[in-house]
């Protein structure tokens, strides 16, 4: 059993792993907030461009361009989205074994040298390159300062190598965030963009709270359902009838690669949010274990405190009998 100096030494040492996990977990809930502001500020911009482009799909159905045709595959590149640092749960764990299970199915298909890895976040890269994977390039900087001009440069870069029929496939690893409680990893195609698919994506995001409490989170979800519809009894026209110049084609040109660049940004915006949400729900994990780990030492503490009082008492009794 141990003595009261080694169980005193415990409590010291977990109410001061206690105080790291809580500043942790307020860091983290505070870097949440700033990305779902984040997320907040470009979801305008989406709902416009998709309704464009819906609009005009619903126009003419038939229109097409380069980046919306399959084609025999047989180069295929990953975009992987993790993220710099640990302490997040099973964030990056996650993320690594979806990205080995999709190499490990291409490259079966088409050999390992024909699979790219574009690792956006440091751990992804570093596990990608101990792997032997053919890894592209390094923009581990994103994910601590999402940058949209990056984030296009990249899309842009994709799109050129598509084009030119260097890769014929670009898939997107990373995870959707649904809520601070609620993050979806996600497998999904970026090029070529399916644009009937992506337009009716899940868009259901909870970017006003950051609790993670189930019975919270029941209840939001409630609420928004009684929301939608109500909105949904409101009849709202497709069709904006926009006057296209100087024809269908060439504007889908060029607002097909615009979607590319927002799927892009989005998903790096969501791979951030998830990435901290996971964070503030393992050091809440962390600092209510330290909780429960103090109550029981604290418990023990007092037992064996008096039970050291108990056998003091009756030596001074049983010194007492005998004289």
């Amino acid at each position: 059993m141990p003595s009261l100096k080694e169980i005193k030494g415990r409590i010291a040492s977990v109410n001061s792993t206690r105080k790291i996990t809580s500043a942790m977990k307020m860091v983290a809930s505070s870097k949440l907030h700033h990305a779902q502001v984040a997320i907040q500020n470009m979801l305008p911009y989406e709902t416009m461009l998709e309704h464009i482009l819906k609009s005009f799909l619903a126009a003419e159905a038939e229109a097409q361009t380069i980046y919306d045709q399959e084609r025999p595959v047989k180069r295929v590149a990953l975009v992987v989205f993790s993220s710099n640092s640990s302490l997040c749960g099973g964030f990056n764990a996650n993320i690594i074994k979806v990205m080995m299970k999709a190499v490990d199915a291409l490259s079966g298909e088409l050999g390992m040298e024909n699979v790219e890895i574009y690792p956006i976040g440091r751990k992804v890269a570093e596990k990608a390159t101990k792997l032997g994977y053919n890894v592209k390039c390094d923009l581990a900087d994103l994910v601590d300062h999402p940058n949209v001009k990056q984030c296009i440069n990249l899309a842009v870069e994709l799109g050129e190598r598509f084009e030119k029929g260097e890769i014929d496939k670009v898939e997107l690893i990373y995870h959707h965030f649904k809520s601070a409680g609620s993050q979806v990893l996600t497998h999904k195609t970026f090029l070529p963009i399916d644009i009937e698919t992506e337009l009716e994506r899940d868009h259901e995001r909870d970017l006003t709270s950051n609790v993670v409490t189930k019975q919270v989170q029941d209840y939001l979800k409630k609420k928004r359902k009684e929301k939608k519809v109500s909105e949904e009894e409101e009849v709202r026209p497709l069709n904006d009838n926009f006057i296209v110049e100087p024809d269908m084609i060439s504007v889908l040109s060029l607002l097909i690669p615009k979607m590319g660049h927002l799927m892009l940004y989005t998903a790096l915006l969501d791979s951030v949010a998830s990435e901290h949400a996971a964070r503030m729900v393992a050091m809440q994990t962390a600092t209510d274990n330290a909780d429960e780990l103090l109550r029981q030492l604290n418990l023990q503490y007092n037992k064996s405190r008096q039970q050291a009082i108990t056998s003091e008492l009756l030596d001074i009794v049983g010194g007492s009998v005998n004289n």
